[in-house]
């Protein structure tokens, strides 16, 4: 029997990236997975049918976790395709990075919305659907909060924000047996990534080069790590932040 065999995964953000690695990864182990999106139908559609493909179960469900409409919506159809929820996987982040004078509310707001906001609404309704065994919370921060580059200072508050409120939510749901653990990535190989010009770039080179496992991650690399704090294997695991980034520190 597989690891998460007969439970039930939402994943948001997962058309692309890090969200579909994980998606794929969970499938793998035996979970039903809603993969959520907020505007790539056709990247979700693609993820849904790879998981299908190799005999797992999946659907796409659109919605915006910025919004508190959308992510009713979106549990509400998790509900309905796979009838409960075991885990809940925030990965929906946007970040764009810029010096102290290109700051503006507009960007503020957008990435505060998407990775602190939305990761708070989604936790919200989620936990009013594990059941009374309780469940897994995985949020997806960043080395970056560890690490800070210049010219992301919104984006690397919006990560250290994840850090602190998985420590809070991890001491405040633990009587209801749902666990909040984070997996902070450094730099993983994306279409994000590849679209920003960093695929054999020197900065690429010089990741690698403080990379003590010698290369940058990939999506699978942290979709393991995901399944593992999804499953018992990980029951005494909570408020725990895992550094997944080839030992780079």
């Amino acid at each position: 029997m597989s690891k998460l065999t007969g439970k039930v995964a939402v994943v948001t953000g997962a058309s692309k990236g890090i969200g579909a690695g994980i998606a794929r990864e969970l499938a793998a182990a035996g979970a039903s997975v809603v993969v959520n999106y907020a505007s790539s139908k056709e990247g979700a559609d693609r993820v849904v049918a790879e998981i299908e493909g190799k005999g797992g179960k999946a659907v796409a469900v659109q919605g915006d976790v910025s919004k508190s409409a959308d992510v009713t919506r979106l549990f509400a159809e998790a509900k309905a395709a796979f009838g409960s929820l075991d885990i809940l996987v925030n990965n929906a982040g946007v970040y764009q990075f810029g010096s102290l004078d290109d700051l503006t509310e507009e960007e503020f707001h957008r990435q505060f919305n998407t990775n602190v906001l939305g990761l708070l609404l989604t936790t919200q309704e989620g936990v009013r659907h594990f059941g009374a065994e309780g469940g897994s919370v995985i949020n997806i921060g960043s080395t970056i909060s560890q690490l800070p580059m210049a010219n992301s200072s919104i984006y690397t508050a919006t990560k250290s924000a994840v850090d602190g409120i998985t420590q809070v939510l991890s001491k405040e749901l633990a009587g209801q047996n749902i666990r909040v653990n984070s997996i902070n990535p450094g730099s993983v190989e994306t279409e994000g990534t590849h679209a920003a010009g960093m695929a054999g770039s020197e900065l690429e080179k010089q990741i690698v080069a403080q990379t003590p496992l010698g290369r940058i991650g990939r999506p699978d690399d942290i979709g393991t790590i995901a399944v593992f704090l999804a499953s018992p294997e990980s029951g005494w695991l909570t408020g725990e932040r895992l550094l997944a980034s080839g030992g780079m520190r």
